[in-house]
């Protein structure tokens, strides 16, 4: 399993918004990556984020590399995970 790929829901460790969750949008480079939660439902903006700042989780939604925020909130909906989104969780200390 790719850890880090467009799609796969994650949790950021560090900054402003540790402990809420979000989806990978695009990949910059191996270090750094787009994220959103989107912002109206986990609080994330999106925003460009160290891979070492994210946990990746077993969930994965179908998105588009590039998808927009409404395109990642009718993902979420379909596949039945925006409650579970809008949950935050405890980050695990580095």
């Amino acid at each position: 399993m790719p850890a880090i790929e467009v799609g796969r829901i994650c949790v950021k460790l560090a900054g402003r918004e540790a402990g809420r969750k979000c989806v990978i949008v695009d990949i910059i480079d191996k270090s750094f990556v787009l994220v959103t939660g989107p912002k109206n439902v986990t609080g994330v903006k999106r925003r460009r984020a160290n891979v070492n700042h994210i946990e990746p989780l077993q969930d994965k939604i179908q998105i588009k590399r590039g998808a927009s925020d409404e395109e990642v909130l009718e993902a979420l909906k379909t596949s039945g995970k925006l409650d579970e989104m809008a949950q935050m969780v405890k980050p695990a200390l580095a």
